[in-house]
């Protein structure tokens, strides 16, 4: 606990000089310092903990401790209060964490173990549980082994969404998309005659080396709040200790007081001849040292259409094979919208069949590889060469060779993935998870990052606050971006059944489209509402260009209880892709004609 310098009770004698208003507040507020100071001495006393004070009036340095302690703690006033090297903060802070059972946690320090919370994990979610603890003054480890791929790709600190995820993708997507505008630009007077081609080497560097740059600032600000950071892969031996084991086989241990699991998941393979040998993954391609050519991508999930979306946009000759659906859990509207664009923008789709077999038939960079498959629905099989085949079939939970048998954590046999309860906990109470290996969870980063974060702050701060995994946004970075959040129609229909809601939705043509004479009709927004709950909207669905920007703050809205009445009564920026939603007046149930034939 601190106190300001120069403010102990040294207060005027009766008959001094008349005070001004600034020096009464000035007594005011050492009263109440001094005051609130007494209570929580009372306090701790009462519980019996040891403490000790810092009166900085009492240093020769007070105001210089007091200008660094507010950089640390971001309070102003005093007293300052610290418990087991956990800002609490001031005394309300510190009997409101009384009153709810929060400082008895923090009292009951556990120093029998090298760390207080120990992270198996380098992505997102686990670099952002390791940073909040490490800022709530607690002695952190995060562990983080890649093992290669079948094809010996490996990667930096990060996890999969900076180097073989999010970042990379969206960066060759725009890639993509500046090749569409420079056709664009011709219709709007751009004139030039050299042939332009896309170097795929050079977009391939310029990635790795932004991906670089990341690797590293991550480990720099590891190192700058304190936490440790060992390239090992972990494994549990015993309730409270951890194997780690690096890439030279040598072994390390270490105990801590809590553990986080935030392993992530890596793709899945097809079990059939030749998958690992020839095939590839989206943990290879973003750092493919060669244009991959005519490509096979095996599986319509999102990785498997936005891979297929920006290798076309690219300029090159690709199948997707699927087995059933498109965009299996998103809402089958849209996926088949998003599917029809990208068959309209040279997309080859080849559906109900699934490969048996990949062969290689030539060697080279990129090589030739005969693909086998077998429809789903008969005896009818067909055989293709490709020069890449891409597999983007699902992902599996990185859950099953790190020990949890050994302690008894629980997961779901079938999938890898791990139950918790509400606060990420497993059926063990000292070992938590988050992201991707959660089981019924949003597999998102941003969803990780704030479980991690908000996790931290329960263990280790003043917090009871949980993560809310409801009306979590996302967009699909196919060429015609798809932004979504909330229900599917399908969804909504089994959650609140189909007489009880309304559904508006509407085609629209983007203005920056017209000139270009790129599809009219073929972007669509569509919102789905309770008819009984004042038309607060459960679905948010767009298909169009900038479609993640856009729902990004739609969500933030549908967070704050949208309704339909109030995008009705919100005006719109004109001329924007955002607008239509605020003058949607079409409902499915009408049945009337949607096209537009203005802006």
């Amino acid at each position: 606990m601190s106190s300001p310098p120069g403010r102990r009770a040294r207060l005027s004698s009766p008959g001094t000089s008349r005070q001004t208003p600034d020096a009464r507040e000035e007594v005011r507020r050492r009263l109440k310092d001094l005051i609130e100071g007494n209570r929580v001495k009372e306090l701790f006393s009462s519980l019996g903990v040891d403490y000790n004070i810092l009166e900085l009036d009492q240093v020769d340095d007070g105001a210089n401790v007091q200008e660094v302690l507010t950089e640390i703690s971001n309070q102003k006033t005093v007293p300052n209060i610290f418990v087991n090297k956990v800002h609490v903060g001031g005394c309300d802070r510190t009997f409101q964490a009384h009153k709810n059972g929060l400082l008895q946690k923090l009292l009951q320090e556990d120093s029998a173990h090298d760390y207080d919370l120990i992270v198996i994990g380098g992505g997102s979610g686990g670099l952002s549980c390791a940073k909040e603890a490490a800022n709530l003054g607690k002695k952190v480890m995060v562990l983080d082994f890649v093992v290669p791929s079948p094809q010996g790709s490996s990667w930096g600190l990060g996890g999969t969404c900076v180097n073989v995820g999010c970042i990379p993708k969206k960066l060759m997507h725009q890639a993509a998309l500046l090749g569409q505008a420079l056709q664009d630009s011709r219709k709007f007077g751009w004139e030039y005659n050299q042939q332009v081609r896309h170097n795929w080497e050079a977009m391939t560097e310029a990635i790795q080396n932004h991906i670089s740059s990341l690797n590293w600032s991550y480990r720099l600000t590891l190192r700058e709040k304190g936490v440790a950071y060992v390239n090992s892969y972990g494994e549990f031996v015993e309730l409270h200790k951890i194997k780690a084991t690096n890439k030279k086989g040598q072994e390390s241990f270490y105990t801590a007081s809590k553990f986080v699991i935030a392993t992530g998941e890596r793709p899945r393979y097809l079990g059939i001849q030749g998958d690992k040998e020839y095939c590839i993954t989206s943990d290879d391609l973003f750092s493919l040292r060669y244009c991959p050519g005519r490509t096979l991508v095996v599986g319509a999930s999102y990785v498997g259409l936005e891979c297929a979306g920006f290798l076309a946009g690219l300029g090159l000759d690709v199948t997707v094979m699927v087995r059933s659906v498109l965009l299996r859990g998103f809402d089958q509207e849209m996926a088949e919208k998003v599917g029809s664009y990208l068959e309209q923008h040279g997309v080859k789709f080849q559906r109900k069949f699934t490969p048996v077999s990949v062969q290689q038939v030539e060697k080279g960079s990129p090589g030739k590889l005969k693909v086998v498959a077998k429809s789903t629905e008969g005896p009818e099989t067909v055989e293709e060469i490709y020069n890449t085949v891409l597999l983007a079939i699902g992902r599996e939970s990185c859950t099953r060779k790190i020990g949890l048998e050994k302690i008894g954590v629980k997961i779901n046999e079938k999938t890898g993935k791990i139950p918790v309860n509400d606060v990420e906990q497993t059926n063990v109470p000292h070992v938590y998870a988050i992201g991707d290996v959660l089981e019924g969870k949003p597999e998102l980063t941003p969803v990780a990052i704030q479980a991690g974060k908000l996790l931290a702050r329960r263990l280790f701060g003043a917090s009871l606050e949980k993560c809310d995994y409801i009306n979590v946004p996302t967009t699909v970075f196919t060429p015609l971006e798809y932004g979504c959040c909330g229900l599917s129609e399908e969804k909504a229909i089994e959650v609140y059944k189909k007489e009880n809601l309304e559904v508006y939705h509407t085609l629209f043509w983007p203005l920056e489209w017209t000139v270009a004479g790129r599809d009219n009709n073929t972007c669509y927004a569509k919102i789905i509402c309770n008819k009984f709950d004042n038309e607060r909207v459960v679905g948010f669905h767009l298909l169009g260009p900038n479609a993640g920007e856009i729902t990004q703050g739609f969500a933030a809205a549908m967070k704050c209880g949208l309704t339909k009445q109030l995008l009705n009564d919100t005006i719109g920026i004109h001329p924007t892709c955002g607008e239509v939603f605020t003058t949607l007046e079409i409902t499915k149930s009408s049945g009337l004609d949607i096209t537009q034939k203005g802006c």
